[in-house]
């Protein structure tokens, strides 16, 4: 019983979010989103600025898969025992 009061209450918090405060949220990812940010209009859809959100996400994971790639490679042909290697390992770990 106490887990259904629980997500009841859960669910009424996520009700609250006003229409100003996602108004706010949206704008304050269209600052963060380089292809809505360099846009020369203001007037952006709230669902295109998530779709782009979505999309620049996706980058990132990608650029990161990308990076953690290429330092593998350069690791492998790195004496595993210099200070570069650490460097890598301690790179491709955090």
């Amino acid at each position: 019983m106490s887990s259904r009061r629980s997500r009841s209450r859960q669910s009424n918090v996520s009700r609250n979010i006003t229409d100003d405060q996602i108004t706010d949220l949206i704008s304050k990812l269209q600052q963060l989103i380089p292809e809505i940010r360099n846009r020369r209009s203001d007037k952006v859809s709230a669902s295109n600025v998530l779709q782009e959100t979505c999309n620049y996400i996706r980058s990132l994971h990608r650029e990161v898969d990308d990076l953690s790639d290429r330092l593998s490679n350069l690791l492998a042909t790195t004496d595993s025992d210099s200070a570069q290697a650490a460097i890598i390992r301690s790179l491709l770990n955090s």
